[in-house]
């Protein structure tokens, strides 16, 4: 497959995932009960500081690709709109792109995963926060090893958006983002 064939592919299954309510349109409030998604599969309550912190992530993530797509922060996306904000703001815009939409999630879930407060997501935290999305133990033990670039037994924030970045331009199979 294209890079292009694989990106669209996965903005697709992207869609269908933050379309919690099925109603073909990405709205704010599914991006919120994804987070919540997260939030329970780790046991978090939404009023701590963690929790707060991943539900305001996934909303701004929202409001901000809204507000590009000039839907406003009250609108929705449809799937023409949300993949092409996304194909302007994430891809086209690389690094910086990654930066700004996709970063404050990550680190906001690392927040969340990171039971033992070291900063980073070791092989068990990443095994639930998988497990959550709702990949098998054995896919999530295989995608460690391979995002843990620097061989350290444990992830850091630049290597789980390198894997984000590496999951929608086909070189890795394991979705991060729920």
């Amino acid at each position: 497959m294209t890079t292009t064939a694989v990106k669209n592919e996965r903005l697709e299954l992207r869609f269908k995932k933050w379309d919690r309510n099925g109603n073909g349109r990405i709205e704010r409030s599914d991006l919120e009960a994804e987070a919540r998604r997260i939030l329970d599969a780790f046991g978090e309550s939404p009023s701590t500081p963690q929790g707060r912190a991943l539900l305001e992530s996934f909303t701004s993530t929202f409001e901000y690709l809204a507000e590009r797509a000039g839907v406003g922060r009250k609108g929705a996306l449809d799937r023409r709109q949300f993949i092409e904000v996304i194909e302007a703001e994430v891809f086209k815009g690389g690094d910086a792109g990654f930066g700004r939409v996709v970063r404050p999630m990550i680190q906001a879930i690392l927040n969340v995963c990171d039971t033992d407060g070291d900063g980073e997501v070791n092989r068990a935290e990443f095994a639930k926060w998988l497990s959550a999305a709702g990949v098998d133990r054995k896919k999530a033990d295989e995608a460690f090893r391979l995002i843990d670039t620097n061989g350290s037994g444990s992830l850091t924030v630049e290597e789980l958006i390198a894997a984000v970045k590496a999951y929608h331009f086909g070189t890795l199979d394991v979705p991060l983002l729920g």
